[in-house]
C-alpha cells in the first residue's frame, strides 16, 4: 500500500478520516492524497430550481467558501513537516474528480453517509456505494459516530462466502489481518455440502498470507447477513468488518444488495469494502 487517496467534507468528522489515513500512510510507507469534494450548495438545494434563485447566488458562494475554509484548516491543522500530503480541490464534480483519481490509489477513505449532519456538502446518499463500485477499489468506509481508533485494528470480522467479491475484500484487507490478533470469520456453508468447508478454506489460506491471529468460525444463521455480521462484530467488540460489496443490475441501474446496504447504513465501526 504505497497511495492512499482521503475524502474530504466540511464535517467535523473529517478529521477522523484524515487521522486514519495519516496512520496507514504513515505505518506503510505510503503518500497520502486528500481530496475535497462537495455538491455546490446552489445544486445540493432543492428548490434550487426555483424562481428568484439567481438573488440567492451570492448567498450559496458564500457557504461553499466557508465551507471549503473549513475542509482547508481541517487539513493544514493536521498537516505534519516532512509526511507526503497532498491537498486535491474536487470542484463542483466531487465524484467524477474522487473517480479519476482512484486508479492511481492503493486505497480510498470515505465517511459513512449522515443525512443528518448539514456540514457534509450536501453529498447524495449513494456517495459511498458509487465509490466502491466506479472506483473498483478497496474502500475504508469510517462510521459516522463514536470514536474510532486511528491505530492497527486488533479483532477483526471477515463477512465470507466464496465469491470473487468476498475473496478481494480479503486479499485487500491483509495489511489489517496480519497484524490483528483475533480474526472471526462470519460464514454460511454452501447448499452443495460436495465442496470444501468454506471457512476452514479461508483459514487456510490466511494461514499461508501471514495471518497468524488466533482464527474463530461463526455459522451465520439465516436472514439478512448484515445484519448477522453487525452483530457478530458487536458480540466480539471487532474493530473492523472486511466483507464484499454486492449489488446487481436493474433495468441498467445498478442496485446495492441486502447485505452490503444494511452495513453502510448501520454500521458502527470502520468497514473495508471491495466490489
Amino acid at each position: 500500500m504505497k497511495s492512499i487517496l482521503v475524502h474530504l467534507d466540511a464535517s467535523p468528522r473529517s478529521a477522523i478520516r484524515l487521522a486514519i489515513g495519516q496512520s496507514l500512510a504513515r505505518r506503510h510507507g505510503a503518500e497520502l492524497s486528500v481530496l475535497y469534494g462537495v455538491v455546490p450548495s446552489m445544486l445540493a438545494c432543492t428548490w434550487g430550481a426555483a424562481e428568484g434563485m439567481a438573488v440567492a447566488a451570492p448567498m450559496f458562494a458564500d457557504i461553499d467558501r466557508e465551507q471549503l475554509s473549513r475542509a482547508r484548516s481541517t487539513f493544514e491543522a493536521a498537516a505534519v513537516p516532512g509526511e507526503r500530503m497532498t491537498w486535491i480541490d474536487g470542484g463542483s464534480t466531487p465524484h467524477l474528480s474522487l473517480t479519476r483519481r482512484a486508479p492511481y490509489a492503493d486505497l480510498i477513505v470515505v465517511g459513512q453517509f449522515d443525512s443528518r449532519d448539514p456540514l457534509t456538502g450536501g453529498l447524495p446518499p449513494e456517495h459511498v456505494s458509487a465509490t466502491i463500485t466506479d472506483t473498483g477499489k478497496p474502500t475504508l468506509i469510517v462510521p459516522c459516530e463514536g470514536a474510532v481508533d486511528d491505530a492497527q485494528p486488533r479483532r477483526i470480522v471477515v463477512g465470507w462466502k466464496p465469491t470473487r467479491e468476498a475473496a478481494r475484500a480479503v486479499a485487500c484487507g491483509l495489511p489489517w489481518l496480519r497484524g490483528a490478533t483475533d480474526v472471526h470469520i462470519g460464514s454460511r456453508q454452501e447448499e452443495d455440502s460436495s465442496g470444501p468447508d468454506d471457512a476452514a478454506s479461508l483459514k487456510h489460506w490466511l494461514q499461508l498470507h501471514g495471518v497468524t491471529a488466533r482464527l474463530h468460525t461463526h455459522p451465520l444463521d439465516s436472514g439478512d447477513a448484515g445484519v448477522r455480521l453487525l452483530a457478530l462484530a458487536a458480540h466480539t467488540g471487532a474493530d473492523m468488518l472486511v466483507m464484499g460489496c454486492y449489488g446487481h443490475s436493474r433495468a441498467r441501474e445498478w442496485v446495492l444488495g441486502g447485505a452490503s446496504h444494511t452495513v453502510l447504513n448501520a454500521m458502527s465501526l470502520p468497514v473495508l469494502m471491495a466490489h
